[in-house]
């Protein structure tokens, strides 16, 4: 309920394109390794405090980003822009595997040089079901990440926001940096 001292506020719209990574993998204690057989962004967004989000999640794929082809960028490319022209949204975020998310992010860039919105790469370093995990913290800040950065491709990831024809794996510290 609002009065006259506060501000209606109108859901803010993200379509959640998710392709796998190691946010999402859980482990198979069958086969002793991780794997992506069961979705999990679904469960870590239920756990955060959303209360003005709507986020609709597109499952592209489940791959490790060290699997993807050139072909599955194209996908990444085509449903970013298929979401883009919808209209329908106020950000894109796309789940991905820090492995290569600088490239789908170089050809996100590349392919959709100047979009309306912001469109927003992340991942994490530790799966969401294991201890210690990054995923949550990384899709949190993710998420605020698109209310306020300016249209054009992102990544973020640990507090840091990166142009998306910047950013690069800095294996050294486990996290992503700018190019230099």
């Amino acid at each position: 309920m609002t009065d006259e001292t506060t501000p209606e506020r109108s859901p803010f719209r993200i379509t959640l394109l998710a392709t796998g990574g190691t946010i999402e993998k859980s482990y198979d204690a069958h086969s002793g390794q991780l794997t992506l057989a069961v979705p999990v962004i679904e469960r870590l967004l239920e756990a955060l405090d959303l209360p003005d989000f709507i986020v609709r999640v597109e499952r592209l794929m489940a791959k490790d980003s060290l699997d993807m082809t050139d072909a599955d960028r194209d996908e990444i490319v085509d449903a970013t822009a298929a979401v883009l022209a919808a209209g329908n949204t106020d950000a894109v975020l796309i789940t991905h595997g820090t492995d290569t998310l600088a490239d789908t992010a170089a050809s996100l860039t590349a392919a959709l040089p100047s979009p309306d919105l912001p469109v927003i790469l992340t991942g994490a370093m530790r799966p969401y079901r294991v201890a210690d995990s990054d995923a949550a913290q990384n899709v949190a800040q993710a998420l605020m990440a698109a209310r306020l950065l300016a249209p054009g491709v992102h990544a973020v990831l640990h507090g840091r926001a990166v142009p998306g024809d910047r950013v690069v794996k800095d294996y050294e510290r486990l996290t992503i940096a700018p190019r230099r």
